[in-house]
Order: C-alpha cells, then structure tokens, then sequence
C-alpha cells in the first residue's frame, strides 16, 4: 500500500528504461510508473539497427524489447514522441514539451547518446546520414538497397563498430564502400594496433576500401545529393551517400541544466555504484550514466547494449531501496560477415603492455587478452563461444596469470581464473 501512492518517472524510452520500468513491476511495485520517450516508435534495442535488420534479414518486429500491448499489461504509462524540456528537483518534476508536468518520487535518467556530428561543409545534403535512431535505419536500409542495386559507392567516416558492421551490412546490398578514418587501423581506441588490422584485412577481402590518417574535410553535391569527398589530405573519393560514424555524446544536457554532477572527462552523469546521481531521488542508467568508480578505473561510461540491459534493472531495483553494486565487467558483441566476436573487459590503449592470443589468429578462431602486469584487463574472443564467463572472471580475479598458460588452449580458461596452475 506504500507503494501504490508513490510515482516513478523513467525518462528515457530505450532498453535502459524499457527494462527499468519491467524490472519495477517484477520487484512488486505497485505504485505508478511513467516511461517518456521523445521516439514515437515503441522501446527497441539498438544493435540490430547495425547489424541484421540494417543488413535485410531481421524483421522490423523483432528489434522491440516488448509487444506494444505489454505496457498496457503491465500498467506502465507511456508517453511517447515527447521530449523532457526542464528537470525541477526542487518541486520534484519533470516538464515535458507541450508543457504537461509530472511530478515524481524518484526519477530515472535514462536519455542514451546521440550521434556525433560532423563539421564539416557539406552535411547538409540529403545523403549524408547518422545511425542511432530506428528511423534512420529505415532510411539506411533503403539507400543501401539502391546503392546495390545501382553499384553506388557508400563512404562511412569512422572505423569503430557502427562503421564496420554498416561496411559490412552495405557489402551484403552490394554498394561500394570505403572507410575513412584518422586512426591506422579500425577500432584503435578499442583494440590497439594489434589486432585493429585484423579488421581492415577481413573488410578488404569483402571489397571494402580503407583510407586510414585522414578526416573527411568536405562533402561534395549537386541538387540535394553526395558527389563526391575530400579528406584533409588532399584525396577525393566518389560517393553517393556517406555516414558520419564517428562516435556518440551522452545526452547529459538535461542533467547538467538541472545541476547534476557530471563525471569528468566523460560527459555523462556520474553515478555511485548503486547508479544514485548527486540528487539521492534520482538515478541514471544506460549510455548516459558514468560509473565515478570501477574495479578497472573510473570514471567509466559505457554505451554497448549489455550495459543498457542490465543497468537499468539495477537502477530499478536501487530505486526500491534494495542493496545493489552495480559492477559488472564490460561486455559488447558485434558480428561481421562470417565473424562473430565478443568482447569483456577495459583495456584503452596505453593501459596494456602485452596481448597474448589463444588459437587460430589466421583462421579467425581464437581468443585475445589485454594484459598489465600479466593481470587480465580485458579479453575478445572471435569465432570461439561459451568462453565469456570465463573470460570475465579471468579479468575479476586480478589474478596473474603466466602468459605461456594462457596462450596454450588446453589449460581451460576456469583453472587460471580459479587459482589452478
């Protein structure tokens, strides 16, 4: 009966909050509960927009966390296509954009990130495009299919996942696609040099071009439309569509108005790891939220959907007073033509000073560690599965391990996170 008089507001209509507001009704709460989305669309999860629906074999259906009728069931009251304009932590509400406000007993943050943009002259044109947004996967998805069909030329700036898993989603289409990037080697703010080539070289057997030490500078048309690129060191590439992948910035804006701490050097709003914000009545989770301390570090933001889909029921069950310690290692997956890979841990470069790999690097069937001081920071495994959980404890129990043993694929991965020789 306590709960029932008490209103939580989700702000936030993705997984992170999705997910929250099932986990609030799974706990018992009785009371009521408000999701806000500023998408019209229903709650989705955000990797299939890169990976098979962007790529024609997922269904648009399947990408929704629940059926619309669900949140009907589980009476949680959507408003959705609505943008929160104003966080009043004082009067304890929230005003939306047709200036409906909405009071709350705690509030959860759970906004996500948006696209970087790019700088540059050009952008404007009606080809150049962002991946974040279910909408602009539709779009995606049909340019694709006419550059297939059309051998039109796609130029993706940015080799971090989205870029590589779009590249690989537009050869799938047949487009032309070439990859502009500042960095040597894809996913070098992930992976480092060592295994970042690996990437490029299973991209260019799939016809992807690579122009790696350079930036888009401009981006050329006529009519409305991509002609051409130029980079900013001199080169010019053909192009009839282009997407700016180069990274996403947490939607902090609305935290920080309201006089949120945010977490240094990440922009996101930090949180304890019971995902309490400065203000002990609300809460963040999801691509928004910077944990202020980790086991590996911190502060630490993390924008992949495991994240997501676990912090927000933590954050749920934080709000309901249970003891919660948000610490869970790092995880993201991705899937690329025949490649399919895993990742767990947090291992930036400069923060490692060895990799050691397990199996077949040529075959693209092992597993790669990042190690300090022959201590696990962080593991992938590619084309190797049932591997994950080992690997992550491998990288909790800060154990060292001798790099001979770790490389040699008959010591099982449990006896070296366990204490066995």
């Amino acid at each position: 009966m306590v709960d029932a008089h008490r209103t939580f507001v989700i702000v936030g209509g993705g997984l992170a909050g999705s997910k929250a507001a099932e986990a609030l009704r799974a706990e018992g709460f009785t009371g009521r509960v408000i999701l806000i989305g500023d998408e019209r669309d229903h709650p989705y999860e955000r990797p299939p927009l890169s990976k098979g629906y962007l790529a024609g074999s997922d269904e648009r259906e399947s990408v929704f966390v629940h059926e619309p009728a669900w949140y009907a069931g589980a009476d949680i009251e959507l408003h959705l296509g609505q943008t929160v304009v104003r966080l009043d932590r004082a009067g304890k509400s929230v005003e939306l954009g047709d200036g409906t406000r909405l009071h709350y007993d705690k509030l959860l943050l759970a906004t996500g990130a948006e696209p970087r943009r790019l700088d540059i002259p050009g952008t404007s044109l009606a080809s150049v495009h962002h991946l974040r947004r279910l909408a602009h996967a539709d779009r995606l998805r049909g340019r694709l299919t006419a550059l297939g069909q059309e051998n039109g030329h796609l130029v993706i700036a940015g080799a971090g996942w989205i870029g590589l898993e779009v590249a690989a989603a537009a050869r799938v289409y047949g487009a032309e696609v070439t990859v502009v990037e500042p960095e040597p080697a894809p996913l070098h703010s992930v992976l480092g040099p060592e295994m970042g080539m690996l990437f490029a070289d299973l991209h260019r057997e799939h016809g992807v071009r690579f122009h790696f030490g350079a930036r888009l500078s401009e981006i050329t048309g006529a009519d409305g439309m991509v002609q051409s690129v130029r980079t900013d060191d001199g080169d010019e590439h053909p192009a009839h569509d282009v997407l700016a992948a180069i990274g996403a910035a947490p939607r902090s804006a609305l935290a920080e108005a309201a006089g949120l701490d945010l977490a240094e050097g990440t922009g996101g709003v930090a949180v304890d790891s019971a995902l309490r914000t400065s203000d002990p009545d609300v809460y963040a989770a999801g691509d928004v939220a910077a944990l202020r301390e980790t086991p590996w570090g911190g502060p630490l933001r993390v924008e992949h959907w495991a994240n997501a889909l676990n912090s927000g029921p933590a954050a749920a069950r934080s709000m309901l007073g249970r003891d919660v310690v948000y610490d869970r290692v790092p995880y993201f997956f991705s899937d690329q033509y025949d490649v399919g890979l895993e990742y767990s841990g947090w291992a930036p470069p400069g923060s490692y000073d060895q990799v050691v790999c397990r199996g077949d690097v040529a075959k693209r069937e092992f597993i790669a560690f990042w190690l300090r001081d022959n201590r696990v920071l962080a593991g992938l495994n590619v084309n190797v599965w049932d591997v994950t959980g080992s690997v992550q404890d491998l990288i909790r129990s800060g154990r060292p391990v001798g790099r001979d043993a770790l490389a040699d694929p008959d010591v099982p991965l449990a006896d070296l996170a366990g204490g066995t020789d």
